[in-house]
């Protein structure tokens, strides 16, 4: 038995060779985003690029899946890389340390992909991300907020236009209708925010404060952005 051939059981030979000629970039290789890789690469995708420009912590290792002693200090996109070229020898990975903005935007060509993950944290990116496969007629799939959340029940797939409960949902669904662009698919959660009593807040490496989380949410969410890649690439 070969590496994919329980792949091959489930989606036919004619689907895996669908996900072996395809190239998908993930923007975020985080919490949700490392799983989506890792998810895409034990699936079958030939060729993935990943965009981030942060380095592992000690404060990634309780959610992270590149998150390791080992790997404390290192670019997560390096991480990553090391990480699923050692689950498949044979996957095009490409690593760019790069913090994607809409100034830098330009370096990106996204019509070379045939699906864009959006794992990024940043509104003003996932609106370029998204904005930039839509000039495309790339598909693109798009994570809301994860922090803060417990219920892997609570999270969906859906487009950004049915989503409810999500802050971050809620300002993604004006600022993409302000740009009349529709129909995104999403992955969100209708769970409400967990208020904790502990009023000491965590600040991350630019500054910004820390949400609570934990792996289960986060990872979820990252499973369900790549089973929505495979099975769109697929037909399914």
């Amino acid at each position: 038995m070969e590496r994919f051939s329980r792949v091959k059981l489930l989606i036919g030979e004619e689907g895996y060779d669908k996900l072996k000629n395809a190239k998908v970039a993930v923007f975020g290789i985080g919490g949700v985003g490392g799983f989506a890789a890792e998810a895409l690469c034990r699936s079958g995708i030939g060729a993935i690029d990943l965009f981030d420009n942060d380095a592992v912590e000690k404060t990634n290792l309780n959610r992270q899946i590149i998150a390791t002693e080992n790997t404390v200090g290192k670019k997560k996109v390096e991480a990553m890389k090391e990480r699923l070229e050692s689950i498949n020898p044979a996957v095009k990975i490409q690593a760019e340390n790069l913090f994607f903005m809409p100034e830098t935007s330009n370096s990106v060509d996204f019509s070379k992909y045939d699906y864009v993950v959006d794992a990024v944290d940043t509104v003003t990116a996932k609106i370029e991300i998204i904005k930039r496969a839509y000039e495309n007629s790339v598909p693109v799939i798009s994570c809301m907020g994860t922090g803060g959340k417990l219920n892997i029940e609570s999270l969906k797939i859906s487009e950004i236009e049915k989503t409810k409960v999500c802050p971050l949902a809620r300002v993604m669904r004006k600022e993409l209708k302000d740009r009349n662009i529709k129909g995104v698919k999403v992955v969100y959660s209708e769970e409400e925010q967990i208020k904790t009593e502990n009023k000491t807040e965590q600040k991350k490496a630019d500054g910004k404060t820390a949400p609570p989380s934990m792996i289960f949410v986060p990872a979820a969410a990252g499973l369900l952005l790549a089973q929505a890649v495979v099975t769109d690439i697929c037909g399914l």
